[in-house]
């Protein structure tokens, strides 16, 4: 970009503008944006008041109407749900005061590469499918769901390249699924993002002997920086200019990071059981999901793991208690599940023909084709 990219402040105390005039001037390719300049500002840094929700509802109207490229949003404010009002409100970056330097620093080096890649507008050369699948709570079997949908997309249906990412921070288990030792995580990556690239990130993962490339998860804190939204956001970018498919095993997180994996996925399956703990949590997921504005009903698949035909609760009651339809269901097979874990192989190789082998073969299929649903979706509806 020759243009230099125009910032207009909006703070209230002189010493807190003079020092974010300070940062923004000494990065470079920036001028500030005065009351007289004509012209709309590139980037708008907002310094939150009293009254946020009318502040937020201002800015929405300032991003709607195209008054500003972006907004950044600054506040000593320390509640815990103004970070998910700021990203509702669609602003880019929260610096808190008292400002880090590096922080703005980074946030204004972001912005700029965000406006040179779209000042150079072309079309992408690759652009792979992100498919997250998240839990409604612990231990409903999100991670063998995203897995075998990875090893079936890849070894199965010669679906093309497939990378399988853990977001599960500390208890990440992938890993132990298929008998691999990864030298590296995302940990690694959020350390050294500034020289992330294709190249980098094959050099980083893993590789199954099915061709699946694997990033894992930190398995203990060891100080490695934590996977930010905008981190998470580079990682994914990349992922999609070198994998047909990203399988992310999302976890149960609802922090930033994971609102931006959701928000950039093409589609989230979302697994729950048919009890009525896993079921009120998952009809406030929607709910939490709806209201942040990071997935639509049409990119949410709500997937019912472990079903037994014989449920005290009937799937027509589960769609009534969510609001939500039921997508997918995969029945209940704990002996071959656990042996596949324990001996760290896909389903298909411990039990091809089982029945739960067969439905997640069949869910594979609805991320190739595409947002076309079967005839007759499940193994309840089939039988």
């Amino acid at each position: 970009m020759n243009k230099n990219i125009s910032v207009r402040i909006k703070i209230k105390s002189q010493d807190l503008a003079r020092d974010m005039e300070r940062i923004i001037l000494s990065v470079g390719g920036f001028q500030l944006h005065t009351p007289e300049d004509r012209e709309r500002p590139d980037l708008l840094i907002y310094e939150l008041g009293e009254n946020v929700d009318e502040e937020f509802k201002l800015i929405q109207s300032l991003l709607a109407s195209n008054g500003v490229a972006e907004v950044f949003v600054t506040s000593d404010k320390k509640e815990a749900d103004l970070l998910l009002k700021a990203m509702r409100a669609g602003t880019k970056e929260f610096l808190h005061q008292p400002l880090d330097e590096l922080e703005v620093k980074d946030a204004l080096l972001s912005f700029k590469k965000r406006m040179e890649h779209v000042a150079v507008v072309k079309e992408p050369v690759h652009a792979g499918q992100i498919i997250n699948v998240m839990g409604a709570k612990g231990g409903v079997g999100t991670t063998t769901v995203a897995v075998n949908l990875a090893m079936i997309l890849a070894e199965k249906k010669k679906a093309g390249s497939v990378a399988l990412v853990d977001l599960n921070t500390v208890f990440g288990e992938i890993p132990l699924f298929l008998s691999v030792q990864p030298s590296y995580h995302w940990g690694h990556i959020a350390k050294n993002v500034g020289r992330l690239d294709s190249t980098f990130l094959l050099n980083a993962m893993a590789k199954h002997p099915s061709g699946v490339h694997i990033l894992p998860s930190p398995s203990y804190l060891n100080g490695h920086p934590p996977a930010t939204p905008e981190v998470m956001s580079r990682l994914l970018t990349t992922m999609k200019a070198t994998f047909d498919f990203i399988i992310v095993d999302g976890g149960q997180s609802l922090d930033g990071t994971a609102l931006k994996v959701i928000e950039m996925a093409d589609k989230v399956f979302l697994i729950t059981l048919l009890n009525l703990p896993c079921l009120r949590n998952t009809g406030n997921l929607l709910k939490s999901l709806a209201s942040v504005g990071v997935a639509d009903k049409e990119r949410v698949r709500l997937v019912i793991n472990r079903y037994i035909k014989k449920s005290d609760i009937t799937l027509k009651e589960a769609q009534e208690n969510v609001h939500a339809e039921i997508f997918w269901c995969i029945p209940n097979d704990y002996k071959t599940t656990m042996s596949a874990i324990n001996r760290g192989k896909p389903l298909y190789e411990i039990a091809g023909r089982a029945d739960i082998t067969k439905e997640l073969e069949s869910l594979a299929d609805t991320i190739i084709v595409g947002e076309r649903k079967p005839e007759k979706k499940g193994w309840f509806f089939r039988r």
